[in-house]
């Protein structure tokens, strides 16, 4: 590579990563802590751009660098970044969603798990002095019908992690067709409306799936289910999940991401958040994680690793 291209590190990855492309001779530069309107002005001869979801990488930011040729993205979502914009312009919009695949699965499973068993609420009692057995009879996993909304790397990944418990698993997809394989079936959004007992969420955000899972979509649902978010919080209505768990619709939830978050994901006071948030808060039947799905000692590296492979397929 005769020209050193530079690549701007906007968040703290996996040192591997930053180590992986200067060996392939990219110049990398930390500005982890570096603001937006600091940035800008070095981003005529950046070629790339790597980041978590600390800034807003939008048309302004994306037209400032006059020769990016990608945006590396350590980890799964993409909505602070205007993707349509940088497509256009020939930018590479590189995610890194197998990174975390595994973890999310996992998470998800365990705070099924938590949830049917009431796991968490049976540690509390006993941890303030109660030995309560029948009311937290636990509900197996065995037999139920699983719902699974969106059919990429998390979604299929939750299907080959909980095939051992013995439930039947229906899948949905609104982007993908002929996915069945020994694991699912392939089904209309109908079809899981009819037959689950038990939903789980792996769709991303985007502007048509804002608040996908409200009133009238858990209406539909011939059953009473369990319901797991560990996607994006803005595809669950909060308001609507409170009023049908209230009236029983929704058995219990499990939820890892919440609409109330911050950009980042970093910060949330759960204090001083809106009454619907206070009731999952203190509700029994609701299990709580502060978007900790795809963190994993492991993912971390994982999705730097992930990266490095693609920057160096697509540009070396």
């Amino acid at each position: 590579m005769s020209k050193k291209r530079r690549v701007i590190f906007i968040d703290n990855t996996h040192p591997f990563l930053f180590q992986r492309l200067s060996e392939l001779g990219f110049e990398c530069e930390a500005h982890y802590n570096t603001s937006k309107e600091e940035l800008l002005p070095q981003l005529s001869d950046c070629f790339g751009l790597v980041l978590r979801s600390r800034l807003r990488i939008d048309a302004e930011f994306i037209n400032r660098a006059k020769n990016l040729a990608f945006i590396a993205r350590s980890g799964v979502g993409l909505e602070h970044i205007d993707v349509e914009w940088a497509e256009k312009r020939g930018i590479k919009v590189i995610p890194s969603p197998e990174g975390s695949r595994d973890t999310v699965a996992e998470h998800a499973i365990g705070m099924l798990l938590m949830l049917m068993n009431n796991l968490g609420l049976a540690d509390r009692q006993i941890r303030d002095g109660q030995w309560v057995r029948a009311a937290n009879r636990g509900i197996e996993i065995k037999g139920k019908t699983i719902g699974i909304i969106g059919y990429g790397n998390m979604g299929s990944a939750f299907a080959q992690k909980i095939r051992g418990f013995g439930a039947r698993l229906i899948a949905y997809d609104k982007f993908k067709t002929h996915y069945a394989d020994e694991l699912v079936e392939e089904v209309a959004l109908e079809q899981i409306w009819a037959e689950a007992d038990i939903v789980t969420l792996h769709i991303p955000y985007l502007p048509e799936n804002y608040h996908f899972v409200d009133h009238t979509f858990l209406q539909r649902f011939q059953k009473n289910i369990f319901l797991v978010n560990t996607a994006r919080g803005t595809v669950l209505n909060t308001v609507d999940l409170v009023q049908n768990l209230q009236s029983g619709k929704v058995l219990g939830a499990a939820l890892d991401v919440f609409e109330y978050e911050e950009q980042s994901f970093e910060n949330l006071k759960p204090m001083e958040l809106p009454e619907p948030f206070q009731y999952l808060r203190k509700a029994d039947n609701v299990v709580l994680t502060p978007h900790l799905g795809g963190s994993s000692v492991e993912s971390n590296e994982g999705h730097a690793r992930v990266l490095a492979q693609k920057i160096e397929h697509l540009f070396c």
